[in-house]
């Protein structure tokens, strides 16, 4: 009996920054973001920026399910940051883990989760990373906590563009 060939998980290549846009796209939409249409210009900016990345399997690597009928249908990705070297992390790279994204249709598989513990093990295998930071949506916690993720002991705060010029307070 002849059994169709079951999606596989693997790292992606240059030729997949497309998919990574397009499973951008769809994360990004799910989150409530405006992302305009396909010559939005963060678009180009996102397939040059993924083409650049995957160059640098040292600092970068993305994982992807590919369904032999429709491509490319789930992703993680991941990179190394520098910083400061610490007591807990003398050679001061960190991990960052973003992108998880599967198409709606093949949700509810395990692809995800697939995918980023190929991440994981990337992380730990190839790169001297201490920790590895993400930020999850609403319905991801439990993926991720079950995966051994907990809340950061420090909280991460933000500032965006547009409220780095605060105004100095009166002088009373």
């Amino acid at each position: 009996m002849h059994h169709p060939a079951q999606p596989q998980v693997r790292r992606a290549t240059k030729a997949d920054a497309p998919a990574l846009v397009r499973l951008r796209v769809v994360m990004l939409h799910d989150m409530g973001a405006p992302v305009g249409d396909e010559l939005a210009e963060w678009r180009s900016a996102a397939l040059d920026w993924f083409t650049r990345s995957l160059g640098d399997p040292e600092m970068f690597a993305a994982f992807v399910v590919d369904d032999p009928q429709q491509g490319v249908v789930s992703n993680a990705v991941g990179l190394c940051d520098r910083h400061a070297p610490s007591p807990g992390n003398p050679g001061g790279l960190r991990g960052h883990l973003f992108n998880v994204c599967t198409e709606p249709d093949h949700r509810g598989r395990g692809y995800a989760r697939d995918c980023v513990r190929a991440l994981l093990d990337w992380f730990a295998t190839d790169t001297t990373v201490s920790v590895v930071d993400l930020n999850a949506t609403a319905g991801s916690g439990n993926l991720y906590q079950s995966m051994g993720f907990a809340p950061a002991r420090h909280p991460a705060l933000q500032l965006r563009r547009d409220q780095m010029s605060i105004p100095a307070p009166l002088a009373g």
